[in-house]
């Protein structure tokens, strides 16, 4: 593999352009260079607040805006594991490199050609585009400035960039690639914008909240209006909206550390060094998950909730909750970048004594989030592993008779959606008067906001039909027996001078991310050719291969829903 003198150049110079930032952690200096041959602008970063995931790496934009942007290894290493998937990183290549880490390239649109050769070919073999290959050690190695591909929009993603991680090998546990001497330009403190007080009972379970707004003062430190908040409780928690932001680019990035100080004592500190993909999911404990539903507004909680196990808080007395008692305490929350760049807002709390009057909330049954959870009915059951929840729920159910056709059991009403669930757990509905026919089309539905049925799949276990879940909300039984449909959006008799055929899928019901939303096969001439979807797997594009030659040609595709139902589109087509 040839090396590129003129990158290796801009590796130099680049190692020099901008100040190297001051971070304590003893991580290797200067081993690592950026993957890109422009200035770096950090559009995304280590630990940002995604939905139900922490951002594991730093994203870069395009220095055009377009895709195409040469990329390059940051490290002399061997290919250890290539992924091409519609979702998630798209096309992504994995460098396993000999300190002990491993660097990942996501959302390509292009690898190397002989990386193309070997995935295509392997896509072939298993007559599938999504792939997870691991090639043997050495099979494909790079130096240090060697081009691994090109900038792309694969996968998830919402533009040209690339997403760069940087993982332990071992552990494959990302850890933030601005602690390896990543060379940017940062000497912008964050913005504070919002706290939210948590009144908490003697479980540190939240009593219901309030927000409020924060400003900058004179001195350069923010200030909460009022001075002094008045709390109805003897304990609290706090939250916190505070966003990063970096020179030469608009973008509200995510912070790199927290902390909490009462009467200047610190006593939580949230920091985004590393996590496990493990525990990636507690973003929905660590997070405010209700107001990022209902006012799409990110808090940092700067307190542990019973149930959150990630252990991203190196600092963490009594949970981060605090007594309040009869004095006025001071309160310093302290908001860092990577870079250091700090924003500090100060203010004061003191107890009020409560007027209100304290009314207990109905419920049917208590669920601790430290144990399994088994709920039994004679039509219905759940079941919930140990640790679904962050806190004890005090689960609220009921049901009703559905009278539409298109149901096949009670709806079951199981609490609230907007209430985030840590695992899968058994959802199980008897079914009520279903054709034996129909049974193998049966599948358990999730009504969302909108009324519209997402199918969760199912299996019968005797007069029961069992699925896996980790949302709440409202649960019943619907037949699927339609097949999807396929339309042609690029695709005639005559097909000369063109490059490639294309097919739009469409399904009567949502899937679970759990499930395949659709299966498909498509063949010219009786053999099988690769299909790229894109990242909904709504759209399915076929390149037409070198070697097909010219003349009549027949062509078969075949599409399947979650629930086995076929469509069949044939054709034949000149090239």
């Amino acid at each position: 593999m040839r090396k590129n003198p003129v990158w290796l150049l801009s590796i130099i110079f680049l190692a020099f352009s901008f100040e190297n930032p001051n971070i304590d952690k003893d991580y290797p200096q200067g081993y690592f260079s950026s993957p890109v041959g422009h200035t770096p602008y950090i559009t995304g970063t280590f630990g940002e607040l995604r939905p139900n995931h922490f951002h594991s790496g730093i994203d870069i934009k395009s220095k055009t805006g377009k895709i195409g942007d040469p990329l390059y290894a940051t490290a002399t290493g061997t290919v250890s594991r290539i992924k091409v998937q519609a979702s998630g990183y798209g096309k992504a290549i994995y460098l396993d490199h000999p300190n002990g880490y491993t660097t990942v390239y996501a959302h390509l649109t292009k690898f190397t050609e002989e990386i193309e050769n070997y995935v295509k070919e392997q896509q072939y073999d298993k007559e599938s585009f999504f792939v997870d290959l691991y090639p043997e050690a050495g099979k494909f190695n790079y130096e240090k400035g060697e081009t691994l591909g090109k900038m792309g929009n694969t996968g998830r993603s919402t533009g040209p960039h690339i997403h760069y991680e940087i993982r332990n090998t071992a552990t494959e546990e990302p850890i933030n690639p601005l602690l390896f001497g990543f060379k940017y330009k940062d000497d912008i403190a964050p913005k504070l914008h919002q706290i939210k007080v948590y009144p908490l009972n003697d479980k540190h379970e939240d009593q219901g909240g309030f927000i409020k707004n924060v400003a900058k003062g004179k001195s350069g430190k923010y200030y909460v209006g009022g001075d002094t908040l008045q709390i109805d409780a003897w304990r609290m928690g706090l939250g916190i909206k505070a966003y990063d932001h970096m020179n030469g680019i608009s973008n509200w990035n995510g912070v790199y550390a927290i902390e909490t100080f009462v009467d200047d004592k610190l006593i939580h500190k949230t920091e985004f060094e590393k996590f496990h993909f493990d525990n990636t999911r507690y973003i929905n404990a660590h997070t405010d998950h209700r107001e990022k539903l209902l006012n799409k507004a990110w808090f940092n909680r700067c307190y542990k909730m019973p149930g959150n196990q990630i252990p991203m808080y190196p600092v963490l007395d009594n949970d981060g909750v605090f007594n309040i008692g009869s004095k006025t305490k001071k309160v310093t929350i302290k908001v860092s970048d990577a870079n250091k760049n700090t924003s500090e807002l100060v203010f004061w709390v003191k107890r009020k004594e409560s007027k209100k009057k304290h009314t207990d909330e109905i419920f049917n049954y208590i669920l601790p989030h430290d144990e399994e959870n088994f709920i039994s009915r004679e039509d219905f059951f759940l079941n919930f592993p140990k640790g679904a929840f962050y806190e004890n729920l005090y689960l609220k159910y009921s049901s009703s008779p559905d009278e539409s056709n298109e149901t096949y059991s009670n709806a079951h009403h199981v609490h609230d959606k907007k209430l985030p669930i840590h695992k899968w757990f058994k959802i199980g509905i008897r079914a009520k008067e279903i054709p034996e026919e129909k049974k193998e089309k049966a599948f358990i539905a999730l009504c969302d906001g909108n009324k519209n049925p997402v199918n969760h799949g199912g299996k019968w276990e005797g007069e029961i039909l069992v699925a896996d879940a980790r949302d709440l909300g409202d649960y019943c039984i619907m037949i699927d027996d339609v097949p999807p449909t396929i339309t042609p959006t690029i695709f005639k008799k005559n097909l000369k001078g063109y490059s490639r055929i294309e097919f739009s899928l469409k399904d009567n019901f949502k899937t679970s991310k759990k499930l395949d939303a659709y299966t498909w096969k498509g063949y010219i001439d009786g053999r099988w050719v690769l299909f790229v979807p894109n990242s909904n797997e709504s759209v399915i594009t076929h390149r037409f291969e070198k070697s097909l030659t010219p003349g009549e040609h027949t062509f078969r595709l075949e599409v399947k829903d979650e629930r086995g139902n076929l469509s069949v589109f044939e054709r034949t087509f000149i090239r």
